[in-house]
């Protein structure tokens, strides 16, 4: 025997048997499936397989079935007043035969139920209140509803956080009406299918994420400066680090030259080059991102006293070489067939395991197959420039290899090729290695810190290098070797080198018959550190 409360308030005893062996307990008490309140006159509802994890709901509806067949569990059941509502239901849901179920009389007491198979004649005034088994729109629980909603929620912020940050990042500049005045944003539209697949890593920044990434351009910041502009240490929100090189407003390159530069350096590939990575243009800023660089520019380390004691000889050999290999690729296996033109100890960019990297490419320029061309507007940095290059405009591959042959001797010496004064002997490095040589006396120009360290170089092998320096930077271009037979000489020692002849800029004749700038022509030197131009027909 038990005890429940029936639908009149009433508590009575209840026969066990009469359930099947369920304790259904109270209505209010047990109410549900999932059996969530397991006390004294509670169990959890068990369900057979056919039921779908409990979430079908039986749906209040009014009519009659096409035909009045229904079954009651037992004959007492249908009479017995002590059955209510929700007991009907839970016989229902437990019986897989059971599709329907109502109250047997007016005052919600006993039960009827309808087998499978059954169809409702519908009818919303009429009388009869069923319950028939919806199971095409089963009802979950509202805490799986509440689920769902915030997985969805949830996805939805992460989907729209992502893609801000993405536009904000490679966003291309400003409003509408500066993306219609900006050639910039057709770099992704005229750059070949292949340029994209070689180069996917390429973006346009926008100028807010650039000022982030580098504290608002703060000197703490700052790596440098040069020609360009000032040269930034930022980080990326990946947290890439990268070197924006923001371009003055004085500098003289305009769009078309640094769009130029872009279309055609994102072309090169080499382990020797530094990597692009991306730009900027947004009303008058115009940046460059690079891959950054952490032990900086050459000449920070090779004229420093204390950091030149990071380069031993075999250091610098391979920062020679690396040099080498790098214009060895520009001038004859790259897509374009490239002149640097400003080869320089800043331009050369060492990254953590000092691997030279040459950097600094202005305007760029396709061009053809000539052997050299001519130019009104020189570009580049006295000291390095080639004396056709300087006195007459005339520019090849010739131009870099002296170029080379200065930054040669400098690596080796540890001196600048314009360190020497007025009052010095010498006009520059160059003439004081001549002199030397001259003497048989070129193991003089070796930097004094070599001797102290674990690995000097072998007397050959500096002179060696000596040699092909003073070879780089004959004064006829004619006489110079090309870069291809340059790495031959350092990789085969057993190459004969020819005799070098007389150095351009090593007396003072030649230094007078250079030109003199004039600050109204500024565009006879430029603050650009590195041109490619196009080569026509002498």
């Amino acid at each position: 025997m038990g005890w429940v409360l029936s639908s009149m308030g009433e508590l009575q005893s209840y026969d066990v048997s009469l359930y099947d062996g369920s304790s259904l307990g109270t209505w209010i008490q047990c109410r549900g499936r999932d059996g969530g309140i397991e006390q004294a006159g509670c169990e959890t509802l068990k369900l057979p397989d056919c039921r779908t994890g409990g979430l079908e709901q039986f749906q209040k509806k009014r009519g009659v079935f096409n035909f009045n067949s229904y079954f009651m569990l037992t004959s007492r059941e249908a009479l017995d007043r002590n059955v209510s509502i929700s007991d009907c239901e839970n016989k229902c849901i437990r019986n897989c035969s059971c599709f329907a179920y109502a109250t047997y009389a007016p005052d919600n007491v006993g039960c009827l139920f309808w087998p499978n198979g059954v169809t409702l004649m519908e009818n919303g005034n009429d009388e009869n209140v069923v319950y028939v088994l919806d199971k095409r729109h089963p009802a979950m629980k509202w805490w799986m509803w509440f689920l769902i909603a915030v997985a969805v929620a949830l996805v939805l912020f992460v989907v729209v956080s992502l893609s801000y940050l993405r536009w904000k990042r490679i966003k291309p500049f400003g409003d509408g009406k500066a993306s219609q005045e900006n050639p910039l944003l057709q770099l992704r539209t005229t750059s070949s299918s292949e340029d994209s697949e070689q180069h996917p890593d390429f973006q346009l920044f926008s100028f807010g994420s650039l000022s982030s990434a580098t504290n608002d351009f703060s000197n703490e910041n700052k790596l440098g400066e040069g020609g360009f502009g000032p040269v930034y240490k930022g980080k990326l929100l990946d947290g890439q680090d990268v070197a924006v090189k923001r371009l003055s407003k004085n500098s003289g390159q305009g769009l078309k030259e640094f769009k130029n530069e872009i279309v055609v350096i994102a072309k090169l590939q080499h382990t020797n080059l530094v990597r692009l990575l991306g730009c900027c243009v947004e009303g008058e800023e115009r940046m460059l991102i690079y891959e950054y660089m952490p032990n900086k520019s050459l000449d920070s380390l090779i004229f420093d006293p204390v950091g030149r004691e990071l380069l031993d000889w075999k250091r610098r050999l391979s920062i020679i070489e690396g040099i080498a290999q790098g214009l060895v690729y520009l001038h004859k296996y790259s897509r374009l067939r490239i002149i640097h033109r400003d080869l320089k100890p800043s331009n050369i960019l060492l990254d953590a395991e000092m691997n030279p990297k040459i950097s600094d490419f202005g305007t760029a320029r396709n061009f053809g197959q000539s052997d050299s061309s001519t130019t009104s507007r020189i570009i580049g940095t006295y000291g390095y420039m080639s004396p056709e290059y300087a006195m007459e405009g005339i520019f090849s591959v010739k131009s870099d290899v002296f170029s080379f042959g200065v930054l040669l001797l400098e690596i080796v010496s540890g001196r600048k090729n314009t360190s020497f004064n007025q009052f010095d002997s010498h006009l520059n490095l160059i003439g004081y290695a001549w002199e030397l040589w001259q003497r048989n006396a070129a193991v003089e120009l070796m930097d004094p810190l070599f001797p102290a360290t674990s690995c000097p170089p072998s007397a050959s092998s500096f002179l060696r290098c000596i040699h092909i320096g003073l070879l780089c930077v004959q004064e006829k271009a004619v006489d110079r070797p090309t870069m291809p037979e340059i790495v031959s000489m350092f990789a085969n020692e057993t190459i004969v080198l020819p005799s070098p002849k007389q150095p351009a800029f090593s007396t003072g004749e030649s230094l007078m018959e250079m030109p003199h700038t004039s600050s109204a022509d500024p565009e006879i030197v430029s603050r650009n550190n590195v041109t490619i131009s196009t080569l026509s027909a002498r």
